[in-house]
């Protein structure tokens, strides 16, 4: 059960130059990954948090600490311009005299993937090499030099993401809404596992920075509700009423009820809440831009 929202880290100095970084220390946001983090945060006004896990790269640290104070001050004035259409009422989760806000977890298991010898290279170097080709159309037979394997990294990252879902579930209630901030390999690792594609198919997925996706988890299947969403108000995808049903609605449904009052989705989702389709292939920790992670 719960309700996963996937957010990349902002952009990098290292995404900005092309350069893969990997687990080097140091690599933090740049001005405009900085403000994309702020962004994200706004976006989340009026949805309830459970719990905000990060990745412990100075990159996600930044991403989830700005994040947390965008929406900490769009809590404490309801009025403030958020992105999309929105309604200007105050909500009663969001605002108040003491919103609350987690205090962000440290997980491990959601680092970003161990590149070995080729952190802090370049993109169009590492292009060059035979394992880049094995990494685009055969990422399960990929094994980084001094690094892990990508079959190793979605499992860590998909194992992780089950057993904290089901922790929050327990702590908070089946419709638990919780922020997991990691790298672009490893969102796409557990969306492929909620999808249900193999992992060799996993480069047809774009996250892009700071992008947003959704996935609601039940004990029947996981439902992709927006993926590389980058813009809109995300608690318009987020069920309301009554508790949404583990069986999928036949013919698409009615979509969210603020969608079917006249706002649309955020970006990122279809009509009807499904996925857009993302473009196929990627660089190795790659935005859909070519930047690294």
């Amino acid at each position: 059960m719960t309700i996963l929202l996937l957010v990349r880290h902002g952009r990098t100095t290292a995404n900005a130059t092309g350069i893969l970084a990997g687990r080097t220390p140091g690599v933090r946001l740049d001005e405009i990954g900085r403000e994309q983090a702020r962004a994200a945060g706004r976006r989340l006004a009026g949805v309830a948090l459970a719990a905000v896990v990060s990745s412990p790269m100075e990159r996600c640290l930044e991403t989830a600490r700005a994040l947390c104070e965008a929406r900490l001050e769009c809590a404490a004035d309801p009025l403030a311009p958020t992105p999309g259409p929105v309604t200007a009422t105050p909500d009663p989760v969001a605002s108040g005299p003491d919103p609350v806000t987690p205090e962000i977890v440290v997980d491990d298991a959601f680092a970003e993937v161990d590149y070995g010898e080729w952190s802090g290279r370049e993109l169009k170097e590492l292009a060059r090499e035979e394992l880049w080709r094995t990494v685009q159309a055969h990422p399960s037979a990929a094994r980084f030099p001094g690094g892990e394997s990508m079959v190793a990294m979605a499992q860590r990252a998909v194992a992780a993401v089950r057993a904290r879902q089901d922790r929050i579930a327990d702590e908070s209630g089946a419709e638990a809404v919780w922020v997991a901030v990691s790298h672009g390999d490893i969102i796409k690792a557990v969306l492929a596992d909620a999808l249900g594609l193999h992992l060799d198919q996993f480069q047809r997925l774009v996250v892009s920075p700071a992008s947003v996706s959704v996935i609601r988890y039940t004990p029947a299947r996981p439902y992709v509700l927006t993926l590389n969403s980058t813009s809109g108000p995300l608690r318009d995808l987020l069920p309301t009423g009554p508790r949404p049903g583990q069986d999928a609605a036949v013919g698409g449904g009615a979509g969210p009820a603020t969608e079917a009052a006249g706002d649309g989705p955020a970006s990122g989702s279809g009509g009807d809440g499904s996925p857009r389709r993302a473009g196929e292939g990627s660089a190795a920790g790659a935005g859909h831009d070519g930047s690294s992670t």
